[in-house]
């Protein structure tokens, strides 16, 4: 009995379908941008077990400049709750961000008032075309040796350009 080996034809279609999948070309253009509106997802809680007790978690907003050459300038950065009511206005006046520099603001785990529909409200904008920054936010708690986390990435809603 002679067993034919085709593990070589397995491995090139591998190496083609994973070549494939490369998410930018270099003949594609990146999606530039001289500021935007991001709504950013938040969770000040969540719920577990069938009594919906309220698992509370500390949400750290992240806004990073991807950009390699240019600075950004963050003018909003509001955190609301379910209702949609602002709950607190982080920053009194414009702040930049230099190029691949990241800030961060956090709401404590204590701080329950965002509930399970918070969100921030994110501007930015920049002198030029920039790369749009990343916005997400990251929920964490730990309690009786249990850990959670998981995060949220921002979503553009208005383009500035």
């Amino acid at each position: 009995m002679k067993i034919s080996n085709s593990f070589p034809c397995a491995k090139i279609i591998l190496s083609i379908c994973f070549l494939s999948l490369s998410p930018l070309h270099a003949d594609q253009e990146i999606g530039l941008s001289g500021g935007q509106t991001i709504y950013v997802p938040a969770y000040s809680h969540i719920y577990s077990g069938n009594k919906e007790r309220p698992f509370l978690l500390t949400v750290t907003l992240s806004i990073r400049n991807v950009d390699p050459k240019n600075r950004i300038k963050i003018t909003r950065v509001d955190y609301y709750e379910t209702q949609g009511r602002v709950l607190k206005k982080f920053i009194d006046r414009p702040t930049n961000l230099n190029p691949l520099g990241s800030t961060r603001y956090v709401i404590p785990e204590i701080d329950e008032s965002g509930g399970s529909g918070a969100n921030f409200i994110v501007e930015w904008e920049a002198n030029t075309s920039v790369n749009p920054p990343i916005v997400e936010s990251i929920m964490i708690s730990t309690r009786s040796g249990q850990g959670i986390s998981f995060v949220s990435r921002g979503r553009e809603i208005i383009s500035s350009d």
